[in-house]
């Protein structure tokens, strides 16, 4: 009965532990910044964001970005989950509504990570950042 019991458990546990291990890593901003790099997207002047450097002071506080890097272009920010990322959009796009001088190109994914593109851009060119960008796994 013990052998049985004692199989079952570890039986149990290894299901258990195999289960945690299958959720992949979430991507940092620069992680971002570097794979649109890679894919042939100018991402120039990086500076990745900090306590210390953020200017927003909303680097990890309670549903705000986890990581940010800001560049010669846009920036991008990674959230903890989709919803931080749609309510930080939203909140963005309806400045620049009200202030079309402030507008900007934003985009998210399905990962809660929001691309922010600078309005001078064209829109073919911010196109290309946006194609890029949805295809980052």
């Amino acid at each position: 009965m013990k052998k049985i019991l004692s199989i079952l458990l570890c039986s149990l546990m290894m299901f258990v532990l195999i289960g945690c291990g299958g959720s992949a890593k979430k991507l940092t901003a620069e992680e971002y910044g570097n794979k649109l790099k890679e894919a042939g997207v100018t991402i120039e002047n990086v500076e990745v964001t900090t306590a210390e450097n953020d200017k927003n002071q909303l680097l990890g506080r309670p549903n705000q970005y986890t990581s940010k890097i800001n560049f010669t272009n846009g920036s991008i920010e990674v959230f903890a989950n989709k919803e931080d990322a749609k309510n930080r959009k939203e909140y963005i796009d309806g400045i620049g509504k009200k202030m079309p001088l402030v507008a900007e190109y934003s985009y998210m994914n399905d990962a809660g990570v929001l691309l922010r593109l600078d309005k001078k851009l064209t829109p073919d060119d911010a196109k290309k950042y946006e194609d890029t960008f949805m295809k980052i796994k």
